[in-house]
């Protein structure tokens, strides 16, 4: 009979990517309760042993990566540079996405009062938002929302784990949005994402 905590160890392991829980649970043949339960017991295992993996959990999804404090050996090793941190309008139209998601670039330009059109693309780009479908409206307009590459930056499981914000129409706009922005940045992980470091793409809009 099959080792579940090997076989789940194995599929996160040559997948490379998140995988849901439930076609872990499907390829398998045991329920999502049992995924869990392996996936807890690898982490366990890592962490007590000082392994160099670990288990994340990301919404429905499990992910193996890398333990943090190796990230500096990894980064060297795969002569990876670090990504540029994100600007001060880049964070605004991610605060707006990340806690009013799914939503439009429109209701992302109502909120900050400017074009958004280049920090989309480039959160796009980033990975940390995509398209989720389109609006049944006339011009079919694309709505977005985060990734799991959000939640691995941000250091989160969930979104359930990203600080409430106040709630907030779009007509109150920006008197409301920095709160959304001083809650990304308190919950990051400290790396990647920051206001007062802003980078060269300050001059954008």
């Amino acid at each position: 009979m099959i080792n579940l905590t090997s076989a789940v160890e194995a599929i996160l392991f040559a997948a490379g990517d998140s995988v849901p829980i439930a076609r872990l649970s499907l390829i398998l043949g045991v329920d999502e309760h049992d995924i869990e339960c392996a996936a807890a017991e690898l982490q366990e295992y890592y962490s007590a042993n000082s392994r160099g993996m670990r288990i994340l959990r990301l919404e429905d999804k499990l992910q193996m990566c890398s333990a943090p404090e190796y990230a500096a050996y990894i980064t060297k090793a795969l002569e990876q540079r670090k990504p540029p941190v994100l600007s001060q309008p880049a964070l605004e139209t991610l605060a707006v996405v990340a806690y009013f998601q799914p939503v439009t670039r429109a209701y992302v330009d109502q909120v900050r009062g400017v074009d958004s059109s280049y920090t989309v693309s480039m959160l796009q780009d980033r990975g940390l938002i995509e398209e989720c479908g389109r609006l049944e409206v006339p011009g079919r307009p694309a709505v977005f929302r985060t990734t799991d590459v959000f939640l691995r930056t941000m250091g989160i499981s969930s979104m359930a784990e990203l600080p409430p914000l106040p709630e907030v129409s779009a007509g109150e706009g920006m008197d409301k949005l920095k709160e959304a922005i001083d809650k990304l940045q308190a919950a990051e992980n400290g790396e990647q994402l920051s206001i007062d470091d802003v980078s060269g793409e300050a001059s954008e809009e």
